[in-house]
């Protein structure tokens, strides 16, 4: 990703510790690759060049300096680079759980908080026992490697053991938090025709206990599959099943997990898209990349080691859950938190950081911005000393939020702003231990990943807006999309652009210095809070109403850091858009799909504009809210009705728009 350019490269806000930098990870893999090429390459930037350019030197490196166990040595690295389709260590067979719970450790393996203080701690050896236990279950009852196990559960180490269990006996894991109502999880889990469901009583959310006992039966009425239910206690509560197991039933064992080697493109997981274009795609990943890319991006990028304490605020249905998990690959702690991040005030997670001693937090935009807005000096209000990293991802970070962390966390905090994607369940650019920090910059390409900005053309592009393109195969991209058996619909989502090239959808712009910006998505998808949600989801909920004759969803990254999410309705002949017309709309969305769907407000526009086969044109409307010229957007002959995209422009810029949303005006 190198690029040359006249202007001055600027000052970095942050600079890497030499004292830091000697004891990293990406040091001491740095001199591994040293010994075994005959070739220093201490300089970042070179070692990435290297990576990229020698995908089978770069990739063999990583599996044996993380000592990958596997039943046969590897031969052959990758057979070709052709994308979709390249095939990674072909021959070997591995487990993701094997390595997940193969460190030799005494200490705290999980520390589970919940909302009310409550603290469940679960050493190394009770984590081995507990997925031994429930993996002997799974077995018992006939669950073998292929089969698919759900969980709709929130944020607890019962998730995190259910999934090791899943994986260790070679069947396929995928979950939903409880803030999805049954109908979104189902949308997502009847793709899977799963045989047994993990479910919990509920969650805690600001300040509530949230009872989802009814919609976990719901959900469960919805999977006529299932030849299993396991009831989850989260919140106390009983079963309203008779014939659902328990979870102490379950996890009561003593035996030792046994694990399944199954060959490295196994699936592992289905991560579901937002559903942005209909009912939310299966991406499935496999046990060997996964356990590649988690290893480089926890080991070396993040910089994790045995012992120490990963927190990063996330749900069970995000790709960061699947992240934080990983950590215990490196040996590391993870903490999970379950409720608001900001109950009962605006600085839980600093505290909980402080707390538990956290080397790395990981939190949204919106979250710093928040902790700006509401004054929370974290750095002052806490003892931080053991923060080292301060991950952010699910949204660009803007340039403010940098200074705001080195004035109010800590100057020697190196913020580590991340763009990757639940498409590939790992990242395209971050940050490293050597890597500077630019305000409202992310520092670097990431090892292995051959990540470019390209024009229309085809073109790389510096210092210009262009498409994020990724050139050379990952090891965690997808094996495919579920119920796709020709792979038509995964070469749609990445491969129709660019023949053969990876496009992942975002706005990204390559600096001079080899750090990238990312100014937003380039498609459709919304990206609330950190976690991306589907406009379907609220069109499903808001087009049973009455009155509505359509609606349209967008959402808009702001210069200050902020996220504007408007729904534009189409009312009907005689309906007004009141008080009571809004409730409704929230209470539907709400209880439909989540409570991270509900948009930020609700305006009336005279038309919306389709493309000439009739799908609506988020895009480009998204586009014309952030200040685009229609014109520049789209050609007039590709619209219905190119008036009704021009009328957006009234919109523009968002950030003008929402402060109209929120004095109360309606167009």
């Amino acid at each position: 990703m190198s690029g040359s350019g006249t202007r001055a490269t600027p000052t970095p806000l942050w600079t890497p510790d030499p004292a830091v930098v000697a004891a990293s990870g990406i040091a001491g893999f740095a001199d591994f690759v040293a010994r075994r090429t005959g070739v220093p390459r201490s300089d970042y930037a070179a070692l990435w060049e290297w990576s990229v350019t020698d995908l089978p030197g770069f990739w063999s490196a990583v599996w044996d300096y993380f000592r990958i166990d596997s039943s046969a040595p590897y031969g052959e690295v990758l057979g070709g680079t052709v994308m979709p389709g390249t095939r990674w260590f072909p021959g070997t067979e591995l487990n993701y759980a094997e390595h997940a719970l193969r460190a030799e450790l005494s200490g705290t393996a999980i520390i589970s908080v919940d909302e009310d203080g409550r603290e469940v701690r679960t050493g190394w050896g009770e984590l081995r026992r507990q997925v031994g236990s429930v993996a002997k279950w799974l077995r018992e009852r006939g669950v073998t490697a292929g089969d698919r196990v759900v969980g709709y559960l929130p944020n607890t180490t019962h998730t995190v053991v259910a999934f090791l269990a899943t994986a260790s006996v070679g069947a396929v894991w995928s979950a939903c938090g409880q803030d999805y109502a049954a109908p979104g999880a189902a949308a997502r889990f009847t793709q899977l025709e799963p045989v047994v469901l993990f479910a919990a009583d509920g969650y805690r959310w600001n300040g509530r206990a949230h009872d989802r006992r009814h919609e976990a039966a719901e959900l469960r009425a919805a999977l006529p599959s299932l030849r299993h239910v396991v009831h989850v206690p989260v919140l106390g509560l009983e079963s309203e099943a008779d014939a659902a197991a328990s979870w102490a039933e379950v996890s009561a064992g003593t035996d030792e997990p046994a694990f399944e080697r199954v060959p490295f493109d196994s699936p592992l997981w289905v991560l579901f898209s937002s559903g942005t274009t209909g009912v939310p795609k299966g991406i499935v990943h496999g046990h060997g990349g996964v356990l590649l890319e988690h290893h480089k991006m926890l080991g070396l990028h993040l910089d994790l080691r045995p012992g120490e304490r990963l927190l990063w605020y996330t749900t069970t249905n995000w790709m960061m859950w699947n992240i934080a998990v990983s950590a215990l690959l490196v040996g590391a702690t993870i903490v999970l938190y379950d409720g608001s991040p900001v109950h009962p005030a605006p600085g839980r997670l600093w505290q909980l950081a402080a707390e538990h001693r956290a080397v790395l937090l990981g939190v949204s935009p919106g979250y710093l911005h928040g902790s700006a807005l509401a004054g929370v000096a974290p750095g002052r209000e806490h003892d931080l000393s053991s923060l080292r990293v301060l991950g952010s991802t699910g949204a660009p970070l803007a340039a403010e939020p940098y200074v705001w962390v080195r004035d109010n966390v800590g100057a020697r905090v190196q913020v580590v702003s991340v763009t990757g994607g639940t498409d590939v369940v790992s990242a395209f650019a971050g940050s490293a231990p050597t890597t500077p920090v630019w305000a409202g910059e992310i520092s670097a390409p990431a090892l292995g990943v051959a990540v470019d900005s390209w024009d229309a053309e085809g073109r790389s592009v510096v210092g210009e807006v262009g498409e994020l393109v990724v050139t050379r195969p990952m090891p965690s991209m997808p094996l495919y999309f579920w119920n796709d058996p020709d792979g038509t619909r995964y070469r749609e989502a990445y491969f129709d652009m660019y023949p053969g090239v990876w496009r992942h959808g975002d706005w990204a712009t390559r600096t001079p210095h080899g750090s990238l910006v990312v100014s937003g998505r380039s498609d459709a998808t919304l990206n609330r809070h950190g976690v991306r949600l589907g406009s379907s989801d609220v069109y499903a909920a808001v087009d049973s109403l009455p009155g509505i004759e359509e609606a349209l969803v967008i959402g808009v990254e702001l210069p200050d850091g902020g996220y504007w999410m408007p729904l534009f309705l189409v009312l009907r002949e005689g309906t007004e858009l009141d008080g009571e017309l809004r409730a409704s709309i929230d209470e539907a969305v709400r209880n439909r799909a989540s409570p991270r769907h509900v948009p930020d407000t609700v305006i009336a526009v005279p038309a919306l504009p389709h493309t000439r086969t009739g799908k609506k044109m988020e895009v480009p409307v998204k586009r014309v809210v952030q200040g685009a010229a229609p014109e520049k957007v789209v050609h007039r002959h590709a619209v219905d009705d190119f008036d009704a995209l021009a009328y957006f422009s009234r919109f523009a810029p968002g950030e003008r728009a929402a402060e109209a949303a929120g004095r109360g005006e309606v167009t």
